[in-house]
């Protein structure tokens, strides 16, 4: 109830000042709003190449992408804490003629764009295993009003990107929306993925940061955030085990929330480094030759590697019945699913792994990522005549 209030509140403000700025002349610009950031990068940096219109960049205070501010570049901390930037923010949300958001944003919900403003959701993830969205079971524990909030926010937007034609299934379902209204331009930071010159350049530089994995491989830990385990300060995986099996040859990469610490670097140095704080994912991914995962959306991108998965599904039961799943976990993840440390050892030593599974499965998420996501994108949004063709491809 105290929730519902206090977000109540904040949107009536928000809608409040909207409505004012809304009243200022309308600006040839883009306004971006950044939880992730990744994406967006990828998209700034391919628009400035093809335009100068002014792009603004919101940063919320989960965004660990470092946004340089340029000429026609501006970056602004969106949280009402600062309450000039956060009203700066409102203003350019306000008088843009594109607003691109990389997550759910409730303030949608009360944002009544002119009629020539396009939003379009860049989501941050290439698939999905888990539901979210319209679909996700926890929404029968919310109230009406919150609802009704979620369908106006998907409501809000014209475009939702996707990568593949399963993820515009999915985005259907989970938001509601009409076939029309998904752009098939990939993913923008899959473009990674398929430069070699970046993938070697990031590769050294965490050579260079991390010296204690050259001459080892390196195995990635990044487990989904539960909300039931944000303020834990364990584990379920047993360190001391992987430290006893591995420590030859092997360095693990622990990618958690800031919550879950532990101290594990300090316990095992030269085998566990924490790598939570670590600004890009793309980068861990390359550096990593065996990728632990559970129910998040990096194996996706990580397929396009060809590099083996594990997944660590402790609590696969207890966790189907609180967010659902799209499919049979089993059969949609392209690795071995173990259930305790021993099991997780026993896969890694003895190289259980189908490739071929991991191959497929890059395919069919990652259809329309083939290194050109970034300018495919900008084209769809930015040009009327390519935005006629997307529209004649569904």
């Amino acid at each position: 109830m105290a929730r519902e209030l206090a977000i109540t509140v904040y949107l009536s403000v928000f809608r409040t000042l909207f409505q004012i700025l809304k009243m200022f002349p309308q600006k040839k610009k883009t306004t971006f709003v950044a939880s992730f950031g990744d994406n967006i990068l990828y998209t700034v940096n391919e628009l400035e190449k093809q335009t100068d219109d002014q792009l603004v960049i919101l940063k919320t205070s989960h965004c660990k992408i470092n946004f340089d501010s340029s000429a026609n570049r501006k970056v602004l901390d969106f949280e009402s804490v600062n309450i000039i930037n956060w009203v700066l923010s409102i203003y350019h949300l306000a008088t843009s003629e594109k607003v691109i958001a990389d997550n759910y944003y409730g303030f949608l919900a009360v944002t009544e764009f002119k009629p020539n403003v396009q939003c379009i959701q860049l989501w941050h993830a290439a698939g999905a295993i888990k539901q979210f969205g319209l679909k996700d079971p926890s929404i029968q524990n919310r109230s009406p009003r919150a609802f009704e909030r979620f369908q106006k926010v998907y409501h809000r937007f014209d475009y939702v990107v996707v990568g593949s034609e399963r993820m515009a299934s999915i985005f259907r379902k989970s938001f509601n929306i009409s076939n029309d209204q998904i752009l098939r331009t990939g993913i923008p930071r899959s473009d990674f993925f398929f430069d070699a010159v970046a993938k070697n350049e990031a590769e050294n530089s965490l050579k260079q940061d991390f010296p204690v994995i050259n001459g080892k491989k390196v195995i990635l830990y990044a487990p989904t955030y539960r909300d039931n385990d944000l303020n834990a300060t364990d584990l379920h995986l047993n360190i001391e085990k992987m430290y006893r099996e591995f420590k030859d040859d092997y360095v693990l990469f622990l990618r958690l929330h800031p919550a879950i610490d532990g101290e594990y670097q300090n316990k095992f140095p030269g085998f566990v480094i924490n790598v939570s704080s670590y600004h890009n994912m793309n980068h861990l991914l390359v550096i990593s030759d065996i990728l632990i995962s559970d129910y998040s959306s990096i194996p996706f991108e990580y397929s396009l590697l060809d590099k083996p998965m594990v997944f660590y599904a402790y609590d696969l039961e207890d966790y189907a019945k609180i967010r659902g799943f799209w499919e049979a976990y089993d059969e949609l993840v392209p690795g071995p699913v173990v259930k305790s440390t021993e099991d997780l050892i026993d896969v890694i030593k003895s190289g259980s792994f189908n490739m071929n599974r991991v191959s497929i499965f890059a395919n069919q998420w990652n259809q329309y990522s083939n290194g050109y996501s970034s300018e495919s994108l900008v084209k769809a949004i930015y040009t009327e005549e390519e935005q006629s063709k997307v529209a004649d491809q569904v």
